[in-house]
């Protein structure tokens, strides 16, 4: 047994001893009213003769039926001011209250907390950060209150992130004003019938009223931090909108049109192309690529489908061709015309902030009550000697190309060059992929990386993993791979490391936002910034840099900018999806089993593999699988990791189920078309519900069975 195991042992034997021991010797009749006041007078005697050690006896006592969590405190508290007055007792109460308490938070943070977190860490997750942010008034005003049982509260405060010292000061703090009162009321013993004499419900009102008091002043405060914040600024009286947006990307485009569609005035600034990153050089053109590239891989292998040969001959200036169609054909979705109709003033230009209302657009200021900034990404270019030499290609500007590089080199295994280099490949061109990570895709499980790999390989890609990019020459990729010089021959060089957040020349640096040290704009959980009437989403404030999560987060940077101070609505990441779309597709939501693991999140893992799936085998992509994390015992979904053809088609069930709080029970349930890709789904949860059926109750079921048949 391990030395944690014993001393949790030990702790818990010792305080069932006091336990058993305070029932079994009845101690509880020493700690009634009636009891006092029997015992006063000759209590009284006896401390006049040692009064410094009964009160040393009668602090020990306290904090021992405190630690315990026994019933009495009342009766000691006032058995504090009848035996040693209202200045000496509310000491001696208050520390041994407040130590009491303390041990045991520590005893119930030292038996308990580690195991809640590993089964409810997600969960709890939100709270902790409450707790780390506003614990001490939250505690505070709990204290304040008489009403909530002290030991309920240490046990729950035991179960956060809140630091002991904390814990202590505050309860000290906030249990002095009910001490007082009994304390008091102890000096005056001969007038006290009852408990209910001491807290009358107009007094128990009174400390209740108390209790706000913490929370008015976290309001306070807040209010004198915002005034530090804004000073040196002056607020205008009057205002040219309700709300200014800086971007026209998805986060953009979002924020406005919400603010459009209530009828408040808002300007949309873009100094660029509408529609940002995603639908001019990140998404979309590239989903129109992989489309043409797995025509051209399916025509190739067409013996799977029983054609015997395919011929397809294509120009690649075409090819890019079709894509600037495609991104024309989607551009009114997010054109000038179209929010100028539904009431959004679009202004084309530079916008740069010159105070926390204004902002300056090409040399006119324009101002508004909230500003939202949602100035997106750019790719991620490394320091990397000789770099600055070569021409090179990043994800926005890979889109220029008119001819189909014969060497295409692309550095960086994650989704964006696995989707690339694959893509690429198809088309014709000789890829290399270079990663640093022994593995490609780092965030997902190794499985669906390693599944990945080998399709890449048959599609004709070099997969180099493992290999550190040291330095670019002419026409030469040179990494170290094992202590050794490699080098990657190329005609064109594809960066493709990521992006970082597009935050430079807003004037955020000189009016002092606030930047974190990974580049995001730091927020908190409302999308507010350092400067409360300046919001930010999509990918400059993270956590995910996703096009459907700006729209999200976008949604309620818009919705508080308009209704602060009124109300605000946090943002919601409780089930955020993601799709690879390489072939497999490689689709996600919620915890991965690595993830999980390396959390010490216990969890039940379930797959089911799609080369049993009907439809996946009449269209020849019977490989894959889906992969289901739920808590141990129980259907309630965790995470879930599809890798397969439709991936992203099949992940939002599961979505919705965790959005929802359905579990694996209710997808099994659900009637699926047949024969359809989205089956994969009940028959994953058909292999949970196989691994937990209830084989004692299935065993009567067959001697039921048995007996039926005269057996």
């Amino acid at each position: 047994m391990s030395r944690s195991f014993l001393a949790r042992l030990a702790i818990l034997s010792i305080f069932i001893a006091g336990v058993a021991a305070f029932v079994a010797f009845d101690l509880g009749q020493y700690l009634s009213l009636e009891s006092l006041r029997a015992h006063r007078d000759q209590l009284l005697g006896f401390v006049a003769a040692n009064f410094q050690t009964t009160l040393a006896v009668y602090i020990i006592l306290y904090v021992i039926m405190a630690a315990l969590s026994v019933p009495g405190a009342a009766v000691m508290t006032l058995a504090g001011g009848a035996l040693f007055g209202l200045l000496a007792g509310t000491i001696a109460v208050s520390f041994a209250s407040s130590i009491g308490a303390t041990l045991v938070f520590l005893a119930a943070r030292f038996l308990f907390r580690d195991s809640i977190e590993k089964r409810f860490g997600q969960r709890l997750e939100a709270i902790n950060r409450g707790v780390e942010r506003d614990g001490a008034f939250y505690l505070l005003a709990l204290r304040l209150v008489p009403v909530f049982p002290f030991w309920l509260i240490n046990l729950l405060m035991a179960l956060t992130r809140l630091k002991p010292w904390t814990f202590y000061w505050v309860s000290q703090l906030g249990m002095l004003p009910a001490t007082l009162v009994f304390v008091n009321a102890g000096t005056q013993l001969a007038q006290v019938d009852s408990l209910g004499d001491v807290l009358s419900p107009g007094l128990i009102g009174a400390l209740a009223l108390l209790g706000l008091l913490p929370l008015l002043l976290r309001w306070l405060l807040g209010l004198l931090q915002r005034r530090k914040v804004y000073r040196g600024h002056r607020r205008p009286r009057r205002f040219d909108y309700n709300l200014i947006v800086i971007g026209a990307g998805a986060a953009g485009l979002v924020s406005s049109y919400i603010a459009a569609t209530v009828r408040a005035r808002v300007a949309l600034i873009e100094k660029q192309s509408m529609g940002g990153d995603c639908l001019n050089t990140g998404c979309v053109p590239s989903k129109a690529l992989i489309r043409t590239s797995r025509l051209l891989a399916e025509a190739r292998a067409s013996q799977r489908y029983g054609i015997r040969e395919m011929h397809a001959e294509f120009d690649f200036g075409e090819v890019m061709a079709r894509l600037r169609k495609v991104i024309e054909k989607i551009a009114p979705h997010d054109s000038v015309e179209r929010y100028t109709r539904l009431g959004v003033d679009v202004i084309q230009g530079h916008a740069r902030l010159v105070s926390p209302w204004e902002v300056e657009v090409d040399g006119r200021r324009i101002s508004a009550r909230s500003i939202v900034l949602a100035t997106g990404a750019e790719p991620l270019v490394p320091d990397l000697p000789g770099l600055d030499q070569v021409p090179y290609r990043t994800s926005d500007t890979l889109w220029d190309l008119e001819d189909l590089p014969e060497r295409l080199c692309v550095l960086g295994g994650g989704p964006i060059g696995a989707e690339l280099a694959q893509a690429f490949a198809r088309l014709g061109s000789r890829v290399s992929l270079i990663e640093m990570s022994d593995r490609l895709l780092p965030r997902e499980d190794p499985e669906a990386g390693e599944l990945l790999a080998g399709h890449l390989e048959a599609d004709g890609v070099a997969l180099a993993t493992g290999h550190r990019a040291l330095r670019v020459e002419t026409g030469r990729l040179i990494c170290e791979h094992q202590g050794k010089e490699v080098g990657f021959e190329f005609d064109e060089l594809l960066i493709a490391l990521g992006r970082k957040a597009r935050i430079s020349g807003y004037g955020l640096e000189s009016l002092g936002v606030r930047i974190k040290g990974n580049g995001l704009i730091d927020t908190d959980g409302f999308q507010r910034s350092s400067f409360p009437n300046i919001y930010v989403c999509g990918d400059a404030a993270g956590p995910y840099q996703f096009t459907h999560v700006a729209s999200h987060q976008a949604w309620s940077a818009a919705v508080n900018a308009l209704i602060a101070p009124w109300w605000s609505f946090r943002t919601s990441y409780r089930a955020i999806p993601w799709v690879t779309y390489t072939d497999p597709e490689i689709a996600r939501v919620g915890l991965s089993e690595t993830e999980a693991r390396d959390q010490g999140i216990e969890h039940e893992v379930t797959v089911y593999g799609l080369d049993d799936l009907d439809r996946a085998i009449a269209d020849s992509a019977d490989y894959g699988f889906v992969k289901v994390l739920t808590e141990p015992g129980k259907d309630r979904i965790l995470g879930v990791t599809i890798v397969g053809a439709h991936a992203g088609e099949m992940l939002p069930e599961f979505v919705l189920a965790m959005t929802r709080g359905l579990g694996l029970n209710a997808i099994m349930g659900t009637i699926h078309v047949y024969p359809t890709f989205s089956e994969g789904n009940k028959y994953a949860a058909g292999e949970w519900k196989k691994a937990h059926k209830p084989e004692r109750l299935l065993a009567i079921a067959r001697r039921y069975f048995d007996w039926r048949r005269g057996r």
